[in-house]
C-alpha cells in the first residue's frame, strides 16, 4: 500500500435478532453493533421513523458527524497555514433526506454552522475563504453526491 492509499476496515454486527429472525417487517430489531479494533464499541439502530432504538446512533446521523468532524479538521489544518490560531470551534449541523414513492431516499444537502472563536481580530473574507478550502479538501465532503452548505461565523476570542 502506497502513501497515497488508506485503507479502513470495521465490522457491522447485526444484534437484533429476537427469535424470529426477519420473519416480518416488526420480528426484528434494527439494533446493531459497530466494531473497529481498539475503539469502543458503537452501538446503532435505525432512525426511530423506521423502527430504530433513539438510544442508539443511526447511519444518518453517523454521516453527518462525519462531514461535521471531516470539515472541522480540514478546516483547522487549513488555519493553521494561513496562521490563524483557532481556540474555538463548535458545529450544530443540519442535514435534509427526502423519501422516495418507491421507499428509497437520499440526502439532499447538508448545512454546517461552524462557529469557529480565533485569536486575535476576525477578517470576514479570510474565514469565509477558509472555509471553502476546507470544503475543497475534506475526505468526506468531496465523496458525497449533494450540496455540503457552510453557514459559518466567527468570533475573535475576548482579550
Amino acid at each position: 500500500m502506497g502513501l497515497n492509499e488508506h485503507h479502513y476496515a470495521l465490522t457491522v454486527r447485526w444484534t437484533g435478532n429476537l427469535g424470529e429472525g426477519t420473519a416480518g417487517y416488526r420480528a426484528y430489531s434494527r439494533d446493531h453493533d459497530v466494531e473497529i479494533p481498539g475503539l469502543p464499541t458503537l452501538q446503532g439502530s435505525a432512525d426511530p421513523t423506521f423502527h430504530g432504538d433513539r438510544s442508539r446512533y443511526n447511519p444518518e446521523q453517523l454521516l453527518l458527524a462525519a462531514l461535521s468532524q471531516c470539515h472541522m479538521l480540514s478546516f483547522l489544518h487549513v488555519a493553521v497555514k494561513h496562521g490563524v490560531v483557532v481556540t474555538g470551534y463548535e458545529d450544530r449541523a443540519e442535514g435534509l433526506m427526502k423519501l422516495n414513492k418507491d421507499g428509497s431516499g437520499q440526502f439532499e444537502s447538508v448545512t454546517l454552522k461552524p462557529h469557529v472563536t480565533i485569536a486575535g481580530p476576525g477578517d470576514a473574507g479570510l474565514m469565509s475563504q477558509l472555509h471553502h478550502e476546507a470544503n475543497q479538501v475534506c475526505f468526506i465532503a468531496r465523496s458525497v453526491n449533494f450540496p455540503v452548505l457552510h453557514e459559518p461565523s466567527t468570533t475573535p476570542e475576548a482579550a
